[in-house]
């Protein structure tokens, strides 16, 4: 798609539309000087040139992409006319449109029934599941895993709901051991599943905890904020036996209460568009209220009486509603793109665990893949790790010949030694890098990715080892100088401890930074 064409087609659009009502003369407070606008918007571009090329293979960082060209299209044309989703009368034809989108997101999980909505973000589309969890346990609180995304126990303490974060196994899944015994006291009424925690991507066994909580009468809301639309592999048994995705999990989100998903991520929108979804329409009954100035226009339901949230962009549903028209929720249509990521992602996981210079951290579950620059014998402590990982990051993105973006995730001390034994603790956790492979262009640029960063991390690697013999040397000396003045005084005064040993593998700025 060539924007260039398609935008002005665009425009065209709202301008045909009002040429139905007649002319009218626009009012001057709204005029502005076409020079001073051509001064601004010159400014305005360059201002948006400090920023990273999230288009790009070479960026390989955050979860975050460009959206779909049709997406761009559906929502600047949408946004001429403004529309506001929270009542029919705010705009027909764009809540008409959300309408359908979310009957295909249901049908995407699987869901035999639902009420739903679109959402400004994740985050919000979480608050209100979380809203029903308490509207429907008042008395009881919230189960979510260990790797859970922060939201939880953040609207957790906004509803006043009593949070219970579940142990992790060492592949980053709920431990359902754990999950039961913590059930059996009959504190929690809701337990949230992750599907594709934003950290590196873990499922969690939504069909075994789906089990349990039932024997356990507690509520199961699913977060696929990230993941959602991998279900369009996990329920395809060809697609999801060709990925190594297991299906179980996937298949159970239809038989669970309630689920998010964000279209800004996989779904190829813009920011902000989220969704919830619940499997019972007679929820909608928690969001009951009135407004004397809304609802008034013939509707079944608007879509602001099943909704926390009020004025809501319907650009983001006409985006929605335009690229799913050219991407269905299909295998064959928006699954390709995560397909492409997904293979991505496993390549880059095989390279790097037959690799010297790097050292894989966790088999990628979907397209996240977490690693760092293997350390160098006898180096191999958990400070080490951090700073080649900050050596690599800052390195790869201050390279103006041939940069790499990546991102880093914090990680506990506890939960590297399941999975690296060999580390040395000698800190509370450690850095590691890590790649969120959510644009299909990563598929064919894994092994330039690979040969750069690998480059990086014995670069880094290298220089840690190095930084930590000079430490270790100048440790040595410092020891035997106070000795042998102590020896010649004939004192007996013990030689001080030196903070050295303690930063010997990263530079002071380093040392001193907050964790990410």
């Amino acid at each position: 798609m060539d924007l260039r064409y398609w935008l002005p087609r665009a425009a065209e659009v709202a301008e045909r539309w009002g040429e139905r009502f007649g002319p009218y003369t626009p009012h001057p407070a709204n005029a502005v000087d076409e020079a001073q606008f051509a001064a601004a918007f010159e400014r305005f571009a360059g201002r948006l040139e400090r920023n990273y090329p999230f288009f790009h293979p070479r960026y390989a960082g955050q979860m975050v992409k460009p959206p779909h060209p049709a997406a761009v299209v559906g929502y600047l044309t949408a946004m001429r006319f403004n529309p506001n989703n929270h009542a029919y009368e705010g705009g027909p034809a764009t809540n008409d449109m959300e309408r359908e989108c979310v009957a295909a997101l249901a049908g995407m999980f699987g869901l035999p029934a639902h009420v739903g909505h679109l959402t400004s973000s994740g985050t919000i589309a979480n608050l209100e599941a979380l809203y029903v969890a308490r509207q429907c346990h008042p008395d009881r609180g919230v189960a979510y895993g260990a790797q859970a995304h922060y939201t939880h126990s953040r609207m957790c303490h906004v509803l006043g709901l009593q949070g219970h974060p579940v142990p992790a196994g060492a592949d980053g899944r709920m431990d359902v051991g754990a999950l039961e015994e913590l059930l059996r006291t009959g504190r929690v009424g809701t337990v949230v599943v992750t599907c594709g925690t934003t950290g590196q991507g873990a499922v969690d066994p939504v069909h075994e905890v789906l089990e349990v909580a039932r024997r356990h009468g507690a509520r199961v809301h699913v977060d696929a904020a990230y993941g959602g639309f991998f279900a369009l592999l996990g329920r395809d048994p060809q697609q999801a036996a060709e990925l190594g995705i297991d299906p179980a999990p996937w298949r159970a989100i239809a038989g669970c209460d309630s689920v998010t998903v964000d279209p800004h991520k996989h779904g190829l929108q813009p920011y902000g568009c989220g969704a919830v979804l619940f499997a019972d329409p007679a929820i909608g009954r928690h969001f009951a209220h009135d407004s004397p100035y809304t609802y008034f226009t013939d509707a079944e339901l608007h879509l602001g009486e099943i909704s926390l949230e009020c004025s809501r962009a319907g650009a983001s549903a006409a985006a929605l509603w335009l690229t799913l028209q050219l991407l269905p929720l299909t295998a064959d249509g928006l699954g390709r793109v995560l397909a492409a990521g997904r293979r991505a992602a496993l390549a880059w996981a095989e390279l790097i665990d037959t690799s010297e210079e790097l050292t894989l951290d966790q088999v990628p579950q979907l397209d996240i893949v977490t690693y760092f620059p293997t350390p160098r014998a006898p180096h191999a402590a958990l400070s080490g790790v951090d700073a080649a990982v900050e050596r690599v990051l800052r390195a790869g993105m201050a390279d103006e010949q041939d940069p790499v973006f990546l991102s880093t995730l914090r990680v506990d001390a506890a939960d590297l030694a399941r999975r690296h034994p060999g580390l040395r603790a000698d800190a509370d956790g450690a850095r590691v890098l890590r790649s969120v492979l959510i644009k299909p262009e990563a598929e064919g640029w894994v092994p330039r990715l690979h040969e750069r960063v690998a480059a990086l991390a014995a670069e880094a690697t290298a220089a840690v080892a190095t930084a930590a013999t000079a430490a270790t040397a100048a440790t040595a000396a410092a020891s035997a100088s106070a000795s042998a003045s102590a020896a010649a005084s004939g004192s007996d005064t013990a030689v001080p401890e030196t903070a050295a040993t303690a930063v010997a593998a990263a530079p002071p700025s380093v040392a001193e930074e907050s964790p990410r």
